[in-house]
């Protein structure tokens, strides 16, 4: 057996797709679909973390497993500290963190991410990059960029264009896009609500930063295989559908 759990954050506001997790995806909800991804992994443990009995209801009409948090969670990671210390997970357990809008993320992946934790005992968590192969979205605000330095150590995340180029070009080569995937150990979970406010989370939007701040310490590495993009907007619904349009449901 794999050693590591998931768990699956869904609330049921979404400012892009109104009611996310309940969007039909080819007859069964996003979160249904993202739960199956999750059982595909064959992990310790497979949990939805919600506030919504809405998603629980359809998490558990699909045989899911639910655990139910409160609603004044600011992020997902908020979210996840509370489930973990309500499944009462020991402190060195390993959490992997499966959004729950990403419906085609390759269990590889997950196992990936877990497996690099565990192999890096100082760190607190972990997460996967992969090479930015166009221009376009190295200047997209909506794709986080991730420099990490040479032992596979997060340096920082960013809306922004970096690293930048002093000649005008953009870094082909050094250019990443950070894949919105974690492991974290329990205790780092656990300590997660009493870190301090973070200005550059607030400033940039993104919570890892948060961790960064704090000093915590963030491996990561090159994803073994792309990830598609998840699902944030009516054009991501239609792209998934045209992907899986031979798939039987």
């Amino acid at each position: 057996m794999n050693r590591f759990h998931i768990i699956i954050p869904a609330r049921l506001e979404a400012s892009r797709l109104p009611r996310k997790p309940l969007v039909d995806l080819a007859g069964k909800p996003l979160i249904v679909r993202v739960l199956e991804k999750a059982h595909d992994c064959e992990a310790m443990s497979v949990h939805v973390a919600t506030d919504s009995e809405e998603i629980a209801d359809a998490v558990e009409g699909a045989g899911g497993d639910v655990i139910m948090t409160s609603r004044d969670h600011r992020s997902g990671t908020d979210r996840l500290s509370e489930a973990t210390q309500l499944l009462g997970l020991a402190d060195d357990a390993i959490v992997v963190n499966l959004q729950g809008d990403e419906p085609d993320m390759p269990p590889g992946c997950v196992h990936q991410v877990a497996q690099l934790l565990q192999q890096h005992s100082t760190a607190s968590m972990a997460t996967l990059w992969w090479p930015i192969e166009e221009k376009r979205d190295w200047q997209d605000p909506n794709v986080v960029k991730l420099l990490a330095d040479s032992r596979g150590r997060a340096l920082y995340f960013s809306r922004a264009p970096v690293p930048c180029q002093r000649d005008g070009e953009w870094p082909r080569q050094q250019a990443r896009r950070h894949i919105g995937l974690y492991a974290y150990r329990t205790d780092a979970l656990a300590a997660w609500p009493d870190l301090p406010s973070s200005s550059l989370e607030s400033c940039e939007s993104l919570e890892q930063l948060r961790a960064l701040e704090a000093g915590w310490t963030i491996v990561c590495a090159q994803a073994e295989s792309p990830v598609p993009a998840g699902i944030d907007t009516p054009e991501d619904v239609q792209r998934y559908l045209e992907r899986h349009s031979a798939r039987r449901v």
